[in-house]
């Protein structure tokens, strides 16, 4: 069974190389479309928005860095869930190379649906590169402008650049840096650098962008220096995690049923190939009160009823999942109200259980002589100091591992 779905999984991952555009090749001057969530479902009003782009070196060199990333985006999303009042988090992913390699970017656009930015993610290798200077200025370019950044003039939209070589600043055919930071600066986007390693031609650029960019400029090791904490209840919460994704019953017209099919296969596609650990980190995020909008998604039935958005009687058949089609009205209402009961005790086994992790992790991390100088801290650092100029307050001294 293992084995079966280990191969579902790369299948779709394989399948979504192939359905998107944007993971091919791309140049400065004919840049690729912009994969998108396969659900971009309705915000709650009356929320703050945080939006977040990771930018990120995708060379041979950074191959620790990326390893690190698919381990702690769910943490991250967790620190970041953690503020007052709640808000919404919506994440983006800009991966790149240079001309002359595999691809130029490979750009995932903003949405609470993390799943999709993590499915492309864990689809990231470290290859190409070696000649130093990479595509900066073109991935930035790119984050900037070509997202869909919130227009909410409180939102907190920021940008994480992380690599370990400078721009190159010799394409005539580029935007450089500096005017994409213009265009930064009037949409309200933060940008932040992380230079992984010491390399002494990517130190000066690196804090000039972050200087420029009103963000912070931060230095870690070439792997990252992200705290790697395995739990004793990590395996548990996978567990669970999955268990909350098999109660979503998604409904509604042949299209809308094949876009949350993709999500389905996306978070499919992570229980088969995610560590444990993350898998927990992305249990943690889900059953938050920020979380619950990737965990569901759109058009999903039991969310919708018990909400009352929908009245089911009056959901057509064939727009409902295929459980329930064969059922009487009656029995369609008892199935959707014991899925409800059922995701409600689950995340409240996962909120239980993520508190303990919590705890677990900052034990062994006081033990350890803390974490001042690691990417999670330094993320985290530059998440409260900014994210509190928009009326957000994060508690916590520290962030979620």
């Amino acid at each position: 069974m293992k084995a079966k779905l280990v191969g579902t999984a790369l299948f779709v991952l394989t399948t979504a190389a192939v359905a998107f555009p944007a993971l091919r090749s791309n140049t400065a001057v004919n840049t690729t479309p912009i994969v998108t969530a396969a659900l971009q479902p309705a915000l709650p009003v009356n929320r703050p928005v945080i939006d977040v782009v990771f930018v990120l070196d995708t060379t041979g060199s950074m191959s620790g860095l990326i390893d690190a990333a698919k381990e702690k985006i769910w943490s991250i999303a967790s620190s970041m869930a953690s503020a007052q009042p709640a808000p919404i988090i919506r994440m983006g992913l800009v991966g790149y190379r240079d001309r002359g390699d595999e691809y130029v970017t490979r750009v995932v656009d903003l949405s609470p649906d993390i799943d999709t930015m993590y499915a492309t993610l864990m689809q990231l290798t470290a290859n190409g590169g070696g000649d130093s200077p990479e595509s900066v200025n073109q991935a930035l370019n790119e984050a900037v402008t070509r997202m869909s950044w919130s227009s909410d003039g409180n939102a907190y939209k920021v940008i994480f650049l992380v690599g370990d070589a400078p721009p190159h600043m010799d394409y005539a055919d580029d935007v450089k840096y500096p005017q994409s930071l213009a265009v930064a600066a009037e949409r309200g986007i933060v940008v932040n650098t992380i230079q992984c390693g010491n390399a002494p031609d990517a130190k000066q650029p690196w804090q000039q962008i972050a200087s420029i960019g009103h963000g912070s400029y931060f230095n870690v090791d070439q792997a990252g220096s992200a705290v790697a904490i395995a739990t004793p209840f990590d395996a548990e919460l996978a567990r669970l995690s999955a268990a909350l994704d098999e109660t979503r019953l998604y409904y509604g017209t042949k299209e809308e049923k094949a876009r949350t099919r993709v999500k389905v296969e996306a978070t499919d596609a992570l229980h088969a190939l995610a560590s444990p650990a993350s898998q927990a980190r992305r249990a943690a995020f889900n059953a938050s009160d920020a979380g619950v909008i990737n965990a569901i998604g759109d058009s999903e039935l039991v969310a919708d009823v018990t909400s009352g958005r929908v009245d089911l009687a009056k959901v057509e058949a064939d727009k409902l999942p295929e459980p329930l089609q064969a059922l009487s009205v009656d029995e369609r209402k008892k199935l959707v109200s014991e899925s409800a009961a059922k995701r409600s005790d689950l995340q409240r086994q996962i909120r239980l259980l993520a508190d303990q992790r919590d705890d677990y992790a900052a034990e062994q991390i006081a033990a350890s002589g803390g974490a001042k100088d690691s990417l999670d801290d330094k993320i985290y650092g530059a998440v409260r100091e900014q994210a509190e100029k928009k009326g957000l307050s994060y508690p916590a001294a520290a962030p979620k591992y």
